[in-house]
């Protein structure tokens, strides 16, 4: 037992962290989890400028990612969806009403410029072997853009979560630029597709929380137009969402009109005597076109989960850029002074007739001694001294190459990668302004159809209370069996927009119902005994007859849990109402039915008298002898008939 308990702990932790490292959580260094860097490693390697069929990059990117083409093809649409990195063409699914994309056989996608430009260098890249040890792919993809707060993400890993919000990407690389600076004087908040406006007052760089709406515009007092929505939210989610409100009685509709294609259109009429006015704030306390998102930061860093906020992982891309671009000019150096000894070392070679003295020589060591011994002299004017290597790539120099030799456009040649080794040089003494310029020029390429979409504006708190509580006069039409406000009758009372309606009925079944512009609540052949508020504390006194023996009982009890619209009773089937009251300190009494030799005819009865129980409790037996009818006492004063 205990080897198996090790096993279980050990195996256990295992998967706990793959699951945090491989699959769920992104790295903080580029942003992506494993199979979005995946997705990509395949698109830049069979990049060709065309779009690819997204069946045939998840096919291919499964060379590197064990765990199915299904979710290679969702985290691909994610990814595209997001709008940074990939192309697409076809039905890539709708993020504004949920509606999922099309066969990845129909779908293409390919990499964007941006996407070329700032995720991939392969001299910056360090590659591991894959799952199978076939292939090689990248631990982190250099990126020079902040991908992980650019597009956000979401994931569940044992025992953690990670939630971090889409910022605006311009917005991004200005503060990178600020930090660059060294001033202190720019924010970072959210930026949603979606749009919508956004308190973000308790942020708190991404520790906190956001408040978000709907953008809501007045059509004609009588209709309200949903144009933007919650980021998270979808018109399907949300016009549920409006519905269940107007169910509950929280706000009045008329009908709701989803007219969305590329851009969000929801269109909420509104019933008559309601203004959009009035609606408005309901629909963000009750609805979706308000929600709270809360904000948890975690990456992946040296291999371990680690909890942050926003202003240190930019701090960290800012760090990580200027690292990515050292490099890039060091290796551009290096390169550039290759081909600077190249030239040199081609001009030595040609135009002082180095080649003249292997043309006598047979064995093939033997030219590589006299061409060594050749340049032997002119090893001051070379950066290094020629290797083997060297002096194969001279004696590869065909004839003609020889006899056409320019040597004036070799050293004009030269003389510009002389200069460019002088401003790399430059650009590596002042890497921060070399980085400033290089955000720069993203933002001046890229920047553009990148502008904020989502509002930032102070929120108030809404009191739903106060928007819910209204008073209303619900009417009540003994002859068509109808209940509501917008019922005209005699019979009405006064009530709050929040209350609910109990209904009692002859036959002791009764519900409780939401307050109704107009409903039908009547029983065929059942008389309805009880219309008012559901108050929990309301005390009903009863006396019911059992039709087999005639004996009667009496009850008294509250109705203090119910679920609204369900079907109850207050005595047992098959019984019959003899008696239903809500007024204190009454008797009624009870006449039997006369027997020989039987002396008592009839029994005053205080009602009060009975203790209150829960609905469901049985009545007392009033006595064990026959009951021919039930009236109220002669010595009461007040005119109590069955309540309606």
């Amino acid at each position: 037992m205990d080897d198996l308990k090790y096993l279980m702990r050990d195996n256990y932790i295992k998967y706990a962290s793959y699951v945090i490292l491989e699959r769920a959580i992104p790295h903080v260094a580029d942003g992506l989890k494993p199979v979005q860097r995946r997705i990509l490693q395949t698109l830049y390697k069979i990049d060709d400028g065309k779009l690819h069929k997204v069946a045939n990059v998840s096919g291919q990117t499964m060379a590197l990612h064990p765990h199915g083409e299904a979710a290679i093809n969702d985290a691909l649409v994610t990814l595209a969806n997001k709008g940074f990195l990939l192309d697409q063409q076809g039905n890539f699914g709708n993020p504004h009403t949920g509606d999922p994309h099309a066969a990845p056989r129909y779908i293409e996608t390919r990499l964007l410029l941006l996407a070329k430009e700032t995720m991939f260098n392969p001299d910056l890249t360090t590659f591991l072997p894959s799952y199978d040890g076939r292939n090689k792919e990248p631990a982190v993809l250099p990126a020079k853009v902040p991908i992980l707060l650019m597009q956000g993400a979401e994931g569940i890993a044992v025992g953690m979560a990670t939630r971090i919000l889409p910022h605006n990407f311009v917005e991004l690389l200005q503060a990178e630029i600020a930090i660059l600076q060294g001033r202190s004087d720019y924010t970072i908040l959210p930026d949603f597709p979606t749009g919508g406006i956004m308190d973000a007052s308790q942020y708190d760089f991404g520790r906190g929380k956001v408040k978000l709406r709907a953008r809501l515009e007045i059509k004609d007092k009588k209709a309200i137009i949903v144009k933007e929505l919650c980021y998270g939210t979808t018109t399907d989610s949300l016009v549920k969402s409006i519905a269940e409100a107007a169910k509950k009685g929280k706000i009045k509709v008329d009908t709701i009109n989803d007219y969305t294609a590329e851009k969000v259109e929801i269109e909420i009429v509104l019933p008559r005597g309601v203004y959009a006015e009035e609606t408005i704030d309901a629909l963000y306390a009750f609805t979706e076109c308000e929600v709270d998102l809360s904000s948890q930061v975690l990456a992946i860093k040296d291999g371990l989960p680690w909890e942050t906020d926003v202003n240190e992982i930019l701090h960290y891309h800012v760090e990580q850029l200027q690292g990515y671009l050292q490099k890039e000019l060091e290796i551009e150096r290096e390169r550039a002074l290759e081909k600077i000894f190249n030239k040199t070392l081609e001009e030595i070679f040609i135009d002082n007739r180095v080649y003249k003295k292997i043309e006598d020589v047979v064995a093939y060591e033997k030219i590589h001694e006299a061409i060594e011994e050749g340049l032997k002299p002119y090893h001051k004017k070379l950066e290094r001294v020629p290797t083997y290597d060297d002096r194969e790539r001279l004696l590869s120099i065909p004839i003609r190459r020889i006899s056409r030799f320019d040597i004036e456009k070799n050293r004009q040649e030269i003389k510009a990668l002389n200069e460019k080794v002088v401003q790399v040089e430059k650009n590596l003494k002042s890497i921060k302004r070399y980085s400033i310029k290089y955000i720069k020029g993203l933002i001046s390429k890229y920047g553009k159809g990148w502008e904020r979409k989502t509002v930032i504006e102070k929120i108030d708190q809404i009191d739903k209370r106060v928007i819910a509580v209204k008073d209303v006069k619900v009417g009540f039409d003994i002859d068509k069996g109808f209940v509501g406000t917008k019922i005209s009758a005699e019979t009405s009372f006064e009530c709050k927009n929040i209350d609910k309606i109990f209904l009692l009925y002859q036959d002791g079944s009764y519900s409780v119902i939401n307050i109704p512009d107009k409903q039908y609540v009547a029983k065929q052949g059942v008389p309805l005994v009880y219309l008012g508020v559901a108050d929990k504390e309301k005390i009903f006194r009863v006396a019911y007859r059992d039709p087999k023996t005639g004996c009667c009982y009496v009850k008294r009890f509250v109705i203090d849990k119910f679920i609204v619209e369900r079907k109850y009773r207050f005595f047992d089937e098959g019984m019959a109402l003899e008696y239903l009251t809500t007024q204190p300190n009454l008797s009624i009494e009870f006449k039997f039915k006369q027997k020989a030799r039987q002396k008592i005819k009839s029994l005053l009865f205080d009602l009060d008298t009975v203790l209150v129980k829960g609905v469901k409790a049985r009545g007392i037996r009033v006595a064990n002898k026959e009951v021919r009818k039930v009236v109220l006492s002669r010595k009461q004063t007040r005119n109590t008939k069955i309540v309606v």
